[in-house]
């Protein structure tokens, strides 16, 4: 039995990624929810969202000015950003709690007992104007088994949880007002006011929380596109072949946090339906602690970059099979923003809705843990088979039908364990599959000596105008008509795409760009060329 080589040189780089992803998932795919719990609603937090690709392109080519600048200093200026981006997501732990009790999303509640609460007396109740009331009052509508439907005043008391129980709520008015019978089990729908929305849209807690997200959230996206230059300047000429073997790291790191943090969020919240998320932000400090020890080790490179970077976009998007592309590309994008923002959100809603409320943290991370170290490691190793099996084509027609699945699949999900299972095999041949179709596939439309570039402008029109126009698309659709519909709005929205995409490869695409012809003569790109794309847009 052979021994196992291990190249001492490359072990920094494979600590950064692991080290660096790590302190990242505990935090970046909860923040939805984070935001949710303050009082955000799918509307705002997909408007939020859908602005924050359109920063990144500012942030990156202003970072890169800085490092060109002093380039003496580089390191310790990567290092100073990683610090930095860790520092904005610690520093939510500290923002203040909002005045007085908030609404979950769309005020709904699930499986209640009216039996349990009682008439409120006259001395508890101090609602005001003020954005500090002692409490709130809410009109709620009820839908009962047993009693039907009818509408009752509740008010919830101040600094307490919004939860129908004697401590924490009570009806407004005459016992004899409202018809619910004993043991009977309700769903209830409290109005969300403008005065609470005014409350929490004013207040420090909200503003805080879209800074440090949205700078936290630049400073990864910056971060991780140099990192991938260091690791690329550490394999050097020849070796970059072996980069996805350094970035599988990454993607193993981020899945255990999650999981590992989701499970002490759910152990120090205990049984409460609102969370404290203090174990995940202790993660997230050590974490970045040794990351920081890692970077010590590591010589960020000089980057190169263009300055026609526009002048090369126009060129190219005036090549129809290119501009063709490009449109599916941002599809894509659409699809996966979704997930990415709002999957979570809906776990939460389902979560309340069946009773694991207890366990939705945990949840979440066996839900990262099964995209990461079951999905993409799978499908990221067995991608290049299926692109030379079906061709680049045949093979993106699949992620979108598969998208149409996996989306489809959630909204059908009887509990959020079911969609743990889901994710674990349709993350693979939706995301893995879907962006390293793209990678190739934009290599193979590109022309001579523009590959680099037409990677960087689908990576722009992906993960850039997609999930902008994804999120905000998908908060207002949330927010109107709910998780189910929208899941299923979007599954519709794949499966039609694919319908497209088939049709357009098979009559013109195909004949334009043979697969047959393409894969004998076409010249492989190597990985470098991503990183020449993101360099594109760091640009100095």
């Amino acid at each position: 039995m052979g021994k196992v080589k291990i190249n001492p040189g490359q072990l920094p780089v494979k600590a950064h990624f692991f080290f660096f992803m790590a302190a990242m998932g505990p935090i970046l795919p909860f923040l939805p929810v984070y935001g949710k719990q303050l009082g955000v609603s799918a509307l705002v937090m997909g408007s939020i969202t859908a602005v924050l690709p359109l920063l990144f392109l500012v942030a990156k080519p202003a970072f890169g000015f800085v490092v060109d600048k002093f380039r003496e200093w580089r390191r310790g200026i990567f290092i100073a950003l990683l610090a930095a981006t860790s520092g904005c997501y610690i520093l939510m732990y500290f923002l203040p709690a909002l005045p007085g009790p908030v609404l979950p999303d769309n005020g709904k509640f699930f499986n209640v007992s009216c039996a349990k609460l009682v008439e409120c007396s006259t001395a508890t109740i101090n609602v005001t104007d003020s954005c500090v009331d002692d409490g709130r009052s809410s009109t709620c509508k009820w839908q009962c088994r047993d009693s039907g439907n009818f509408t009752a005043d509740v008010y919830f008391h101040a600094d307490l949880k919004t939860k129908f129980e004697p401590d924490t709520s009570c009806f407004i008015g005459n016992l004899s007002s409202r018809q619910c019978r004993e043991n009977d089990v309700c769903d209830v729908t409290c109005n969300d006011s403008e005065h609470e929305s005014a409350c929490v849209y004013g207040s420090v807690t909200f503003w805080g929380f879209v800074l440090l997200m949205s700078l936290g959230n630049i400073g990864f996206n910056v971060s991780n596109c140099i990192s991938d230059a260091i690791c690329f300047d550490v394999l050097g000429e020849g070796g970059q072949m072996s980069y996805g073997r350094q970035r599988v790291w990454g993607s193993i790191g981020f899945g255990i946090a999650a999981l590992m943090s989701g499970y002490a969020v759910d152990w120090w919240s205990s049984s409460d339906t609102i969370k404290s998320y203090t174990p995940a932000f202790v993660f997230i400090s050590a974490f970045t602690l040794i990351d920081l020890g890692c970077c010590s080790k590591l010589q960020l490179p000089i980057i190169s970059g263009t300055d026609n970077i526009l002048k090369d976009v126009y060129k190219l998007i005036k090549i129809k099979p290119i501009a063709i592309f490009l449109c599916f590309a941002t599809l894509a994008g659409i699809l996966d923003s979704f997930i990415i923002y709002f999957l979570f959100w809906y776990l939460e809603d389902l979560a309340l809705a069946t009773g694991h409320m207890h366990d939705i943290k945990l949840i979440e991370g066996l839900t990262v843990f099964a995209e990461t170290l079951g999905g993409e490691v799978i499908f990221f190793t067995l991608s290049g088979k299926i692109l030379k099996k079906i061709g680049y084509g045949y093979t993106f027609v699949f992620c979108f039908v598969c998208y149409a699945l996996r989306l489809g699949l959630i909204s059908l999900a009887p509990t959020p364990y079911w969609v743990v299972l889901i994710e674990f095999f349709m993350q693979g041949p939706t995301y893995a599959l879907c962006y390293t179709t793209i990678v190739a596939y934009a290599s193979v439309v590109a022309p001579s000596g523009t590959s680099a570039t037409v990677q960087g402008i689908v990576a722009g029109m992906d993960d850039g105008l997609g999930f902008a126009v994804g999120s905000l698309i998908g908060g207002i659709l949330y927010k109107e008509y709910g998780g189910v519909l929208t899941l299923r709005m979007y599954s519709s929205l794949a499966l039609i795409t694919a319908i497209a995409y088939f049709i357009v490869h098979t009559t013109y695409l195909k004949h334009v760009m043979p697969e047959t012809n393409t894969r004998k003569n076409v010249e492989w790109k190597s990985p470098e060329d991503a990183l020449k794309a993101c360099e594109k847009l760091v640009g100095h």
